[in-house]
């Protein structure tokens, strides 16, 4: 697993908000703590829309009439795919 180092810089109120997370008053005992948690969240979050989105997908393509459905090869999807 690879490290990378990112600074940030934040002022007035997200600085406030940030430091009332952290340290003896906080939920985070650091602020990278807190901030590498906020991106698994956001990770996680976007994960759960993708799927979401995906079963929604394949709910309306499963409620289709069958006569709808038209046979493709791989090489057709993954053209319709492209474009």
């Amino acid at each position: 697993m690879s490290r990378t180092t990112m600074t940030v810089r934040l002022g007035g109120a997200l600085s406030d908000f940030v430091s009332a997370n952290v340290g003896d008053d906080g939920s985070y005992e650091n602020v990278s703590e807190y901030v590498r948690d906020l991106i698994r969240r956001d990770k996680e979050r976007a994960e759960v829309e993708a799927f979401n989105r995906l079963k929604g997908e394949l709910t309306h393509a499963f409620a289709a009439p069958e006569e709808s459905y038209q046979s493709l090869t791989a090489a057709e999807v993954i053209a319709r795919n492209r474009a």
